[in-house]
């Protein structure tokens, strides 16, 4: 019983946000090829958003490894 609470799934979104990001950081550039400051800035924020979820997702909450 003590392990319960530690193997219950993180309800985070982290997922979500890496798809949202990678989707982002392909296609948007695409769509927005005649403004390229939109493109640049949706390639940025599609990698950080990506990198937001993948840090919500793997490694928050992790401890440190001594």
């Amino acid at each position: 019983m003590a392990h319960k609470d530690y193997n219950k799934p993180r309800k985070s979104g982290g997922f979500f946000l890496i798809i949202f990001g990678a989707l982002l950081f392909i296609l948007a550039p695409t769509y927005l090829a005649d403004s390229p400051e939109l493109g640049i800035a949706a390639i940025v924020f599609g990698f950080a958003t990506g990198g937001l979820g993948f840090y919500l997702n793997f490694l928050r909450g992790r401890g440190k490894i001594r």
